[in-house]
């Protein structure tokens, strides 16, 4: 019978496991769940799947308090976190490892509430075990090609932005000074504005985000300027994996848009990925923007299960609750502790949050 076993994080052999587990995530490192717990203020877990003596996976997330309830999250909406889950031995039975998360998140942890998004899952062995479940769609760029046929993947409309971006000067190099979050924040806050929103997250959590992350060297900010040198679009990209590289945000000025930065950037962070060895670039989610760089469609099932039947309403009106917010934050009719409510003004153009 499998059981999980918490670990102890102080103790845990990180570097071990991550070389033993290829499916690893930067979402299951130590510098992630430090970044949880500074912008969630919960409590990091990481479970050991015991098979008898044997260790044959592990299981990464966080407990967070919801409405008065215990939450298990791996992750948990609005953490701006994808891919956590499970790092499983081969041949473990799915179904036995998902009935032994539910004894951790229930009977162990007395937690009220467990969800999880696993790429290594589909639906239906999720629904067998119980789970409810949302599709996470997206898309996934292969960079294995050459830089010739990627880029013929691409939309015609989207190759001529690109070629038009360059004519017009626009430069797109990387960034690693302390500027880029407030210059990354404030275009987030128009592209929210022209919805009449705020923005998912706050700069706070953006400037933690380069505060944990970028000393691991995963995080790739990019930063496009027009002929004058005005910073006028934004991207924020991390190395997932060896292979695997995310697209995490991305924003600009409307006022540039004729120059069309968004696309050249996002061109840039790929020639840089595949640089780097990155052999597919995760578009982070659906958007009829991104169709246009010729990615593959992927789905990703969210699984989420309850212990008490009332929960899942809770969850949705906690979500309808938290929409509400950000239009009254946007219309200065919210203000959060400590904080101006946003009020941003001008018109938005692309931009991609979790």
């Amino acid at each position: 019978m499998f059981s999980f076993e918490r670990a102890d994080l102080n103790t845990f052999p990180w570097e071990e496991t991550h070389a033993g587990l290829g499916d690893r995530t930067l979402f299951q490192s130590p510098a992630w769940l430090d970044f949880l717990t500074a912008t969630q203020k919960g409590e990091a877990v990481v479970a050991v799947l015991r098979n008898g003596s044997a260790a044959a996976g592990y299981f990464t997330g966080m407990i967070v308090r919801k409405l008065g309830l215990k939450v298990l999250g791996s992750p948990f909406p609005g953490w701006s976190t994808s891919y956590m889950g499970l790092n499983l031995s081969p041949g473990i039975s799915k179904h036995s490892v998902l009935d032994a998360l539910k004894r951790l998140a229930f009977d162990d942890l007395h937690c009220s509430h467990l969800e999880f998004m696993d790429r290594k899952f589909n639906a239906a062995e999720i629904s067998e075990c119980g789970f409810q479940s949302t599709s996470l769609n997206g898309f996934e760029v292969d960079l294995t090609a050459t830089e010739e046929e990627i880029f013929e993947r691409f939309r015609p409309a989207c190759r001529q932005a690109i070629r038009k971006a360059t004519r017009s000067g626009v430069t797109v190099a990387e960034a690693a000074d302390a500027d880029f979050a407030a210059e990354y924040y404030s275009q987030l806050e128009e592209v929210f504005g022209r919805q009449k929103l705020a923005p998912t997250y706050s700069l706070a959590r953006v400037q933690d985000l380069l505060r944990y992350i970028q000393p691991t060297g995963k995080l790739l900010l990019l930063r496009a300027r027009d002929g004058h040198g005005q910073c006028i679009a934004t991207g924020i990209f991390l190395m997932i994996s060896p292979t695997t590289m995310y697209f995490w945000g991305g924003a600009s000025w409307s006022s540039h848009q004729s120059l069309r930065p968004n696309d050249l950037l996002m061109w840039k962070a790929m020639q840089i990925g595949k640089a780097r060895g990155m052999a597919i670039l995760d578009l982070g989610g659906a958007g009829d923007y991104k169709k246009k760089f010729g990615g593959r469609p992927i789905s990703v099932p969210w699984a989420r299960i309850s212990s008490q039947p009332f929960i899942p309403i809770l969850r949705d009106t906690a979500r309808t609750l938290f929409r509400l917010k950000q239009r009254l934050q946007a219309r200065g009719g919210w203000k959060s502790p400590g904080q101006p409510a946003a009020i941003p003004t001008v018109p938005d153009v692309t931009a991609k949050h979790l």
